[in-house]
């Protein structure tokens, strides 16, 4: 199930984002960047529709998933 990202609070939402960047590591390609940077980054993400944040009952838990990943009908 997608999480409408602005139905949470500001706090829970960067919440699991840093959850998210601490989990995918810091190997962020050719060029480094802070880990403010990549939250920002994450966050136009989501914004954008370009990845979403999936709640999955099975694992009762939340995660980041490319949009063009995720499929509703499942």
């Amino acid at each position: 199930m997608i999480i409408p990202v602005e139905q949470l609070n500001l706090a829970t939402l960067d919440t699991i984002i840093e959850e998210y960047i601490l989990r995918e590591g810091t190997d962020y390609g050719l060029e480094e960047c802070s880990f403010a940077e990549k939250q920002a980054q994450i966050k136009a993400q989501l914004r954008d529709g370009i990845i979403v944040l999936v709640y999955s009952e099975l694992h009762q838990s939340v995660n980041i998933l490319p949009a063009s990943q995720f499929n509703a009908n499942e």
